[in-house]
Order: structure tokens, then C-alpha cells, then sequence
């Protein structure tokens, strides 16, 4: 059985209160990737110590753990307001004004909503709406795509 992020979050809060938990995905066929960050970085002997911690909730499962990359998930109210004045990408369950995918620059987050400016229009993003969102590097200008 697969385990719930909750479980994840919780196994490795008892492990070190400052690994924080990014994400839960499949990675192919059974296996699953766990995102991890952690204040000093994400270091090879991080990503054993989750392994370790996480094994006997993964017996039926290969886990990869990995750090969040410069494409870091943002899953939290908190990361939004960290990361505000960066470029992020915001995919939602139900359209909002239209459209689903977002790209923009983050300009203010709260408990409950995102504000991302796309297009030269702030969009207000509910969390509970938003089925995946990430950041995105800036790409500058004559740089190939």
C-alpha cells in the first residue's frame, strides 16, 4: 500500500524536524520519489537517512529521494510566501478566468490565497484550487528555449 504524504511528513518530522517534506510521486512502475529540503541543503547522507527512516513504510515500493531543484514544488502557503518576487507555475483543478495554467511572478500569498501576476493581471489563486504549482527559472532574454 502506498503510504499518504501525511505519513511521510509525520516519519520525517520524528527524523529531524528540519527536513521538510516537498512532495510524493510516483516515479515509474512501483516506485516512488520523495522531495525533501533541508536548511543545509539536501546532501547524500540526507537522502540515506530518509531512506532508512522511510523503509519499513515502503515495503512494497523503491524510493528515490531527491532534492527540490531550481524547479521546487510549492505545495504550502508558506513556500509561496518565501519564494514571493520569484516566477512560479500554477496549474489549478477548475479553471479560473479561463484558463488553468498560470506563469507569472509571485506578488502576495496569505493562509488561503495565492496573488501571481501573469500577463500584467494578479490573479487570485485559492490553495484548495491548485493541483499542482512549482517555480520556474527565468530564461533571459536571447538565451535558445
Amino acid at each position: 500500500m502506498k503510504p499518504t504524504p501525511q505519513e511521510i511528513e509525520s516519519r520525517l518530522a520524528e527524523l529531524d524536524s528540519s527536513i521538510e517534506f516537498l512532495a510524493l510521486e510516483g516515479a515509474g512502475g512501483d516506485a516512488l520519489r520523495v522531495v525533501v529540503d533541508h536548511p543545509e541543503g539536501v546532501s547524500l547522507e540526507l537522502c540515506q537517512r530518509v531512506t532508512d527512516g522511510l523503509a519499513d513504510l515502503l515495503t512494497e515500493h523503491s524510493l528515490e529521494v531527491s532534492s527540490p531543484g531550481p524547479e521546487r514544488p510549492l505545495t504550502r502557503a508558506a513556500h509561496f510566501a518565501r519564494f514571493q518576487g520569484s516566477r512560479a507555475k500554477v496549474t489549478t483543478t477548475d479553471p479560473i478566468d479561463g484558463r488553468r495554467n498560470f506563469t507569472g511572478t509571485i506578488r502576495e500569498s496569505d493562509q488561503e490565497v495565492l496573488g501571481l501576476e501573469c500577463d500584467g493581471v494578479v490573479f487570485r489563486i485559492p490553495y484548495e484550487e491548485m493541483e499542482r504549482a512549482h517555480l520556474v527559472q527565468d530564461i533571459p532574454e536571447g538565451a535558445a528555449k
